[in-house]
């Protein structure tokens, strides 16, 4: 039987996805296509999935907080932090699971002692995040524009700050999640706070993946070690493509040809 994928987002033309996943269903021979659906109502998310006839789905930002209200079940890490990366099609319900924070995890595995990090931003990529980085027993910054969305990282425990009120301290990594520099060249905060943050840290990470974003520019010209989004895309695409084929396909053989896809 043919199955369908997607990727839901918006914007959603960027995205390395069906490159990605359309890699290993042609290399590793299983009957399966996977496209892209720019979806501007996060509310239909549901009704267009089954819409499609979709067998599942990716979904990137501004969506991925609708996605976990849009299952009938959600399992795994997404549970615990209500945010969904990758829907399956289980005999007509959609189940929920999350990626993301192993896939980050994956990419930052050669940075060595890590124990402070400040991430920017507060949306469904840093709640991902941020939970994952406290399960490892890391200490965590959230600077966000707006209080509102700090609420819920300030119950986990972190450390919170708007622009208004940050005080830096000393980091081992910084972590954009926000959508600065997607589109445009935007910073995930005001240039002072990012170059003072960039004085006291040692790795760079920005989950933007494609382009060489503001924040990372300035964080090569200060010689840090940085990482962009790729790797981190690659590990919770390993992931997803696991779910998607039911465990039926080696997960080398998924990782290899995924890699590969980054080239074409």
């Amino acid at each position: 039987m043919h199955k369908l994928f997607s990727i839901f987002g918006n914007p959603v033309s960027h995205s390395r996805s069906p490159l990605m996943h359309n890699s290993v269903f042609k290399n590793l021979h299983y009957n399966a296509c996977y496209t892209r659906t720019l979806l501007k109502d996060g509310n239909k998310l549901k009704e267009t999935f089954f819409s499609l006839g979709l067998s599942g789905a990716n979904v990137t930002v501004p969506h991925k907080e609708s996605a976990y209200a849009a299952c009938d079940e959600v399992r795994g890490f997404a549970k615990k932090i209500g945010v969904v990366n990758t829907l399956i099609n289980e005999n007509g319900k959609l189940i929920g699971y999350n990626t993301d924070a192993d896939g980050f995890m994956y990419a930052i595995s050669e940075f060595k002692n890590i124990k402070e990090i400040l991430v920017f931003g507060a949306g469904g990529t840093a709640k991902a995040l941020v939970q994952k980085f406290l399960d490892e027993g890391l200490h965590v910054t959230v600077l966000n524009r707006s209080k509102a969305r700090l609420s819920y990282f300030e119950k986990l425990n972190c450390k919170c700050y708007t622009w208004e009120n940050f005080q830096p301290d000393t980091y081992d990594l910084l972590v954009n999640t926000t959508s600065a520099g997607l589109k445009d060249d935007n910073l995930p905060a005001p240039k002072e706070i990012i170059k003072t943050a960039l004085q006291n840290t040692r790795y760079v990470a920005d989950a933007i993946y494609g382009r060489t974003t503001p924040f990372l520019q300035l964080a090569m010209e200060k010689g840090l070690t940085c990482k962009d989004g790729a790797d981190m895309l690659l590990g919770q695409g390993v992931l997803a493509n696991e779910l998607f084929c039911n465990f039926e396909l080696d997960k080398e053989a998924i990782t290899k040809e995924m890699q590969k896809s980054f080239f074409y």
